[in-house]
Formats: structure tokens, C-alpha cells, sequence
């Protein structure tokens, strides 16, 4: 496969939490920056929202934005415009503390996941449409991206101290039918060092390919619905955070991508 990776803009500060609007707008976040910001038409950045650690996120079916802030321990709701509505999750969910919210994912009914990204007790939980809270799985060394399967039945999960994809098979939202199984064990950096690894953000393609942002590697891992490794892009960020598709074909991806040169910054 033939792939040309093209710098888009340039961020002050590492970034994060890419989505796209249904009209279009690409959206990110900027952690210790405090800035949502957006990308407009002629190439420049504006802040569209501000949080004190916005992390991961995601726009819902009725276009509000939804936000891990990783130092408030919850998970951040803003409106169309930009303006803060409340707050989904705080503090605790299923009466279990939330610790650092990293990313979050919402199905087709609008149920929320999200991962807290703990060593060793990492969690996924999870806040129904309808206000009810689970503990989906925990015991994670790190939790961090999420992905659902086209069919939804099956959840992945990113866990980046151990450089793998687990799959998590759900009975029924935010259930597991057992145990996290091993999807797909990733490469490793040769110096041996776990934090030249660390999976980050996941994106779920149409044909159930599972599209990993792999933050120490530089990379964007390609695996197919089976857990196999297709191919490796260079994404030339040192720190590769997360991902998502703003175009897909039969003929052609296009993906937008996060990350950065160090932390706090500069990012692109």
C-alpha cells in the first residue's frame, strides 16, 4: 500500500482527541495547553472550547462534544458552540473512583466507555444512555485507546504497558461476556524500553481493521479484523497519540493524526 504522510498544522503543545464533525471540522486537544481547538479552512488554528487536561473525545450523535479530562477524573460535556454543559461522569462510576480518564468511545445507542489509565488496575467503565454505570473490565496495566467492532460486539482495548490489543467480547453494552483476550501482540522498539512502546489511541475501520496510534514507536499499526499485522506507517512523530478517519474507500484512507514532538509540546 502506497502511503504519503503530509504535516497539517502546527500546535504549540502536544495534541490529542482527534474527531470530525458531520460538516467536516476537524477537531483536537491539547492536554497541559487547556485547549479544544479546531482547524479552519485556511489552514489555521482557533480554540473552539478550553478544559484543564483535555484528553480524548468524541462528538455525539447530536453533535455535543464529549471529553476525558485527565486531571479533573471525569469526563467533560460541551455543546455545538463550544460551551460547557456538565460533566457525564465524576469523580466515581459504579461507586469505584476514576482516577485519569484517557479516551472514551460512544456506540450506536450513545452509550458511553471510557478507559482510566492506572498502572497494574487500569480500568474500562461505562455510563449507559440511559444513566446506568458498569465496571466493564479491570486489572489493565494501563488502559488506554478504545475501538468498538463495526458489529459492536466486541471492544478492544489498548494496553500500553504490556504493547498489546486486547478484544473483549460484550454480552450486551457495557457487559463482558469473559476475560480480555490477546488480539494482537504489537512490535517493540529494539532498545527494549517500554516506553519507546505504548499503543495509544485505536481506530475501528468499515472492514473491522484495527488502526493503532503507537505513541514511542512513531507509528500507526495496521492489524486486520483477525489480529494479524498488515503493515506499519511512519506517522515521522516521535510521539504518536491518537487517530482518526476523516475519508474512507475502497481505493483510499485518510487519516488525521495527533501526537507530537515531546511533551508538553510543540505538536502538529
Amino acid at each position: 500500500m502506497q502511503v504519503t504522510v503530509q504535516k497539517w498544522v502546527d500546535v504549540p503543545f502536544y495534541t490529542e482527541g482527534p474527531v470530525v464533525s458531520l460538516d467536516g471540522r476537524c477537531f483536537f486537544t491539547t492536554l497541559s495547553g487547556g485547549v479544544i481547538g479546531t482547524v479552519v479552512e485556511n489552514g489555521t488554528i482557533e480554540q473552539w472550547g478550553s478544559s484543564v487536561c483535555p484528553n480524548g473525545q468524541v462528538i455525539s450523535a447530536d453533535g455535543f462534544h464529549w471529553v476525558c479530562d485527565s486531571q479533573q477524573a471525569g469526563i467533560v460535556r460541551f455543546d455545538p458552540q463550544g460551551n460547557f454543559i456538565d460533566y457525564p461522569a465524576k469523580d466515581t462510576i459504579a461507586q469505584i473512583p476514576i482516577h485519569t480518564p484517557n479516551d472514551l468511545i460512544l456506540d450506536r445507542y450513545q452509550n458511553l466507555y471510557f478507559t482510566d489509565s492506572i498502572r497494574v488496575d487500569g480500568k474500562v467503565l461505562f455510563r449507559g444512555a440511559d444513566g446506568t454505570e458498569k465496571l466493564v473490565v479491570r486489572g489493565i496495566d494501563y488502559p488506554n485507546g478504545l475501538g468498538l467492532s463495526p458489529d459492536e460486539r466486541m471492544l478492544y482495548v489498548a494496553e500500553s504497558y504490556r504493547n498489546r490489543i486486547l478484544a473483549i467480547e460484550l454480552r450486551e453494552p457495557g457487559v463482558a461476556r469473559s476475560k480480555p483476550e490477546v488480539f494482537a501482540q504489537l512490535p517493540s522498539h529494539p532498545s527494549g524500553e517500554p516506553t519507546r512502546n505504548l499503543p495509544d489511541g485505536i481506530a475501528v475501520g468499515p472492514d473491522g481493521s484495527v488502526w493503532v496510534a503507537h505513541y514511542g514507536m512513531q507509528a500507526i499499526q495496521v492489524i486486520d479484523a483477525t489480529g494479524h499485522l498488515r503493515f506499519s506507517i511512519d506517522t515521522q512523530l516521535p510521539l504518536t497519540s491518537n487517530l482518526c478517519f476523516i475519508e474512507w474507500s475502497r481505493h483510499q484512507q485518510i487519516l488525521l493524526v495527533t501526537g507530537g514532538y515531546g511533551e508538553p509540546g510543540p505538536g502538529p
